[in-house]
């Protein structure tokens, strides 16, 4: 692909009045400059706390989508709690148009889901359900009305952000979304995803940014953790268990 469709995200360092403050203070974003974005995917990865989620949050508040997800056409606010970092990002842009979009965010997509069947009885609301599927998220399993978003919603040329998709996907679930997540980045759309799934870290040829108390870095699937960590119990899982469980 020549291009990405947002190049990249710059913290507006000079406005931060205190760095000792969150979100601010969290390693990852108190070193943050300007970071590329891979035209096709960029994965975040760390532990809890390390602020993965919180920069996809602001990425995608600062792309137009509502902090608790949807489409840019999504406005609602159950309980307002994102960090004010959004007002601190700017998105380079690349040359060719964002035609659509999403945030997919896994901990709070119920609340998505009612916002939609409320909009569905609304005067003139009748096909809000139509990009979806046709049918209620509410009346699919949490992994069926990902899968049902992803086929039915997302389209090509779209900015799509997700927040730990993995959370309602088995894992024929998560090789389902890396197969969708292929076709639509053939058809031009780019991806940007915090995960602690080491099989969708797999998704050929994506940029992996590792976050972490040392702040942020690109790494490679083979050397991130959560990859390494599943492989050793995977090859000897009677082993790690016994380290995991030694008392001594």
């Amino acid at each position: 692909m020549a291009d990405a469709l947002v190049r990249a995200v710059a913290l507006r360092r000079g406005d931060v009045e205190d760095f000792a403050t969150y979100p601010f203070s969290i390693p990852a974003i108190a070193t943050l400059d300007e970071l590329a974005l891979d035209p096709a995917v960029t994965f975040f990865v760390g532990e809890n706390g390390s602020g993965k989620s919180t920069l996809v949050e602001a990425i995608a508040v600062a792309a137009g989508f509502n902090a608790e997800g949807g489409s840019r056409h999504v406005r609602m606010t159950t309980r307002s709690s994102e960090s004010p970092l959004h007002r601190h990002l700017r998105l380079v842009r690349g040359t060719r148009k964002i035609r659509d979009g999403y945030f997919l965010r896994a901990e709070s997509f119920f609340n998505v889901a009612t916002y939609l069947d409320r909009m569905r009885m609304e005067p003139g609301g009748g096909r809000a359900l139509a990009p979806y599927g046709g049918k209620s998220l509410h009346d699919q399993s949490h992994g069926e009305s990902f899968i049902a978003l992803l086929k039915n919603r997302f389209g090509p040329n779209g900015f799509y952000i997700l927040d730990e998709p993995e959370a309602a996907l088995s894992l024929r679930g998560v090789l389902a979304l890396m197969r969708r997540m292929r076709d639509l980045v053939a058809e031009g759309a780019q991806f940007v995803v915090s995960t602690h799934s080491p099989v969708l870290l797999g998704f050929p040829d994506a940029t992996i940014y590792a976050l972490s108390d040392e702040g942020i870095k690109q790494t490679s699937f083979d050397a991130s953790e959560v990859v390494a960590l599943t492989r050793s119990f995977l090859e000897n899982r009677e082993q790690f268990l016994r380290h995991l469980f030694d008392d001594d």
